[in-house]
């Protein structure tokens, strides 16, 4: 979970975004523990009360739980991960098109531009 901070977004959003990456590539799996806030901000070298937002927001998303004195863990439920894994690409493909459209080029010339690419791999 290591991550080079953007100046672009915020920082809990960064690290509630690689922690969501870990969930997706199963380098955290459903019934794990997440490490403590206090873990976390160390390793992560921000204030704790960041880390707090990231896990509340996370629990807010149905993506955690928290026990309260034994800590907080991912939810075990496939169906959340999946549908995770379905909004991080949605959110890639989105950023991809307007990028491409900003670019100039039209829908057509986007999917044949992948299609070719597709092909070359």
């Amino acid at each position: 979970m290591d991550i080079k901070f953007d100046d672009k977004l915020p920082i809990y959003v960064q690290i509630m975004n690689s922690i969501k990456k870990d969930i997706v590539s199963q380098n955290l799996k459903p019934g794990d523990k997440l490490p403590s806030v206090r873990e976390m901000s160390a390793k992560f070298k921000v204030n704790p009360n960041t880390l707090q937002r990231v896990y509340q927001e996370l629990e807010r998303e149905n993506i955690t739980y928290t026990q309260r004195g034994t800590g907080t863990f991912i939810k075990e439920d496939i169906s959340m991960v999946d549908n995770l894994k379905k909004d991080m690409a949605k959110e890639i493909i989105d950023n991809f098109i307007n990028g491409m459209k900003n670019l100039g080029f039209s829908n057509e010339e986007i999917i044949h531009i992948i299609q070719n690419r597709i092909k070359e791999d």
